[in-house]
Formats: C-alpha cells, sequence, structure tokens
C-alpha cells in the first residue's frame, strides 16, 4: 500500500507541497486505524528508546544504581544539550565511576540556544554529554556496569544489544527486519509501523510482571519531566506539558513519532516518508486531538499545526492543512 498524504502547505491559495506517511493506532491486540500501508517498514530511530531502555530495568541494574524517575527519563530522552540536562548526565555518570570518555556517543553542538551560545563565546567544545542521546547511553553504561560485559556497549553483538534486540521482538511482535547505526552509533532495529505501535500500546497497558512494571516506570519518568525528554521549544516537552502527563509521546528521526495513552490503552506510531519533522510534529498533534486527549485549542496545537506561517517581516503568507481524510 502506498503512503497517503497527511499534511499539507498552502500559500496564496495553492496547495504548494503535501507530506505522505503512515500510521497505525493499535490497542495491542488489533489495528484501531490506520493511514498510509500498515506493514511499511521503518526504522523507529529514537522513538524507540522506551524500548531500548527496558533491558536497564528488567535486569535489576536501574533499582541496584538508585535510578530516580529523572534519570529515567533521561534514559529517553533526545535531549537538547541545555546546562540542565549535561549536569544530571554527567552527576549520573561520576555516580558510576564513570565519565564522558566511556560514552559512545559522539559529540555535536547542543540544540539549547543559550548552552551553544556559552561554549562558542567561550571557546570549548561540546562534550559527548551534549549529544542528544547521552541520558540513553548513560543508561547504556548503567547497564553494562551491573552486567561486567565490554565497554564497547554499541557494538551489535554486545550483550546489551542483543537484550535490546530480543527485547524488541518481544515487544513490537515480529522479528526486526534489519538493523542500522543511529546517530548516536547504537544499533537501531527495523520494524514495521504497525510493530511499532503496538510496542507502545504495551506501554500503555503493562502487564502485572517485571517487564510491564518497567514499562510503567517509564511512561512515568517521562510523563513527569517532559523537560528532560526533549527541551524548551521541543514538539515532545510542549505536547507533554499541555496533556498534564496524561499522554508520553516521543519524536525519531527522519520523522517518526510516537504517542502512548494510557488512559485509552492505545498507542500510535507515525512515520513521514520524506522526513519532513515539521509533518510528523503536525500529524502526532492531529491525531493527539482526534483521539481526545489534546485540547484542538491549546497554543501548541497552533504552533505545530493551526497557525498561519508569516515570513520574515512577519505577513501571513500560509500554512499547513490536515489532508481530506486524515486523520479522519
Amino acid at each position: 500500500m502506498p503512503a497517503e498524504e497527511m499534511i499539507e502547505l498552502w500559500r496564496g491559495g495553492l496547495r504548494e507541497g503535501v507530506h505522505r506517511g503512515h500510521a497505525v493506532i493499535h490497542d495491542g491486540r488489533d489495528i484501531v486505524a490506520a493511514w498510509g500501508d500498515p506493514a511499511a517498514v521503518i526504522f523507529p530511530r529514537s522513538s524507540c528508546k522506551m524500548v531500548q531502555a527496558l533491558p536497564l530495568l528488567e535486569s535489576g541494574a536501574a533499582d541496584a544504581a538508585g535510578l530516580t524517575p529523572e534519570r529515567l527519563a533521561l534514559s529517553c530522552a533526545s535531549h537538547n544539550g541545555a546546562a540542565l540536562h549535561v549536569e544530571k548526565v554527567g552527576t549520573w555518570l561520576h555516580g558510576l565511576g564513570l565519565g564522558d570518555d566511556d560514552l559512545r556517543c559522539g559529540c555535536h553542538k547542543p540544540w539549547d540556544k543559550a548552552e551553544a551560545k556559552r561554549l562558542t563565546c567561550s571557546d570549548h567544545a561540546p562534550s559527548q554529554m551534549h549529544n542528544n542521546c547521552s541520558g540513553k547511553h548513560a543508561g547504556f553504561l548503567t547497564w553494562t556496569r551491573h552486567a561486567k560485559a565490554g565497554p564497547e556497549y554499541v557494538e551489535v553483538d554486545h550483550p546489551l544489544q542483543q537484550a535490546i534486540r530480543q527485547a524488541t521482538a518481544e515487544v513490537t511482535g515480529e522479528e526486526p527486519a534489519g538493523v542500522g547505526i543511529d546517530g548516536c552509533s547504537a544499533p537501531n532495529f527495523a520494524c514495521s509501523i504497525t510493530g511499532l505501535a503496538r510496542s507502545m500500546a504495551a506501554f500503555a497497558q503493562p502487564a502485572n510482571n517485571a517487564r510491564g512494571r518497567g514499562m510503567g516506570r517509564l511512561v512515568e519518568a517521562m510523563t513527569a519531566h517532559p523537560e528532560l525528554v526533549a527541551g524548551e521549544g521541543r514538539a515532545c516537552t510542549e505536547l507533554m506539558r499541555a496533556m498534564n502527563g496524561r499522554v508520553a509521546v516521543k519524536t525519531g528521526a527522519e520523522a517518526v513519532f510516537i504517542a502512548i495513552i494510557p488512559e485509552k490503552k492505545l498507542g500510535v506510531a507515525v512515520k513521514i516518508e520524506d522526513g519532513g519533522t515539521r509533518a510528523s510534529e503536525a500529524a502526532i498533534t492531529a491525531l493527539l486531538v482526534h483521539l481526545g486527549v489534546l485540547d484542538e485549542n491549546h497554543p501548541v496545537v497552533g504552533r505545530l499545526l493551526t497557525d498561519p506561517m508569516k515570513n520574515w517581516r512577519g505577513l501571513e503568507v500560509g500554512g499547513l492543512r490536515l489532508s481530506p481524510g486524515f486523520p479522519v
């Protein structure tokens, strides 16, 4: 099945562009609604960090290290690299007797403007702790230290990554369709858009067992600390704040977005084929409004979906629209 038109860009009364994609809403047993191809195979990228964190909790490593909800939220984060994030990751590593050199995520300029300016003006280079995935990697190191495994924890054959592969297969209900290397050097296991939505439905209605309790703790941590999952000005943080902790959402590179909705026991997964982040943010916003968990009049809906676009002079020049049939 082809990708479906979801988000349109209009200018001067004409449709200037369109974003096509796939989306699935799943209740853990069946597909509740779908657009595009439910069987489309994707790399979930950072949208699946909660799945990658499951071995951290299931192994007992999180409890052995006394990980707080803040650190569990960071283990699922794609953060801005703000001073807040860097300090918390640094303190976490220090408590493990580890440091920046033990990370394997690489360095990049922080997305947080204040921290980027501080580094530039001080002539200091970013550290690996500024990497948006450093919290996830701190979680990886916590598992590795607990298991007394080797330091190259991002290698595909490392025991940690094999545990993540197994968890991925079990929660998606399918064997990984392939493996790619993510921007932070960690393996990323491909699955169908339905498998990703099914896994998020499992987080929305966790079983009363070790895995389920781990899932519940990760969701609670994310919704309690949305500022750690992403950061100021980011869609993940703003959407979770707008829904007052009722829903966990997580973005991934190349326009993947998921939602975990405990009160409705639903998981949602979206993939925009062209990789356009603005479209994945608009699409997940539309689906959250459609499902009745996000107020259509909340300012975040305007920012991500309904507000007119303005040019550099402040003139209204166009805007996004939902394509006919999406989401209803």
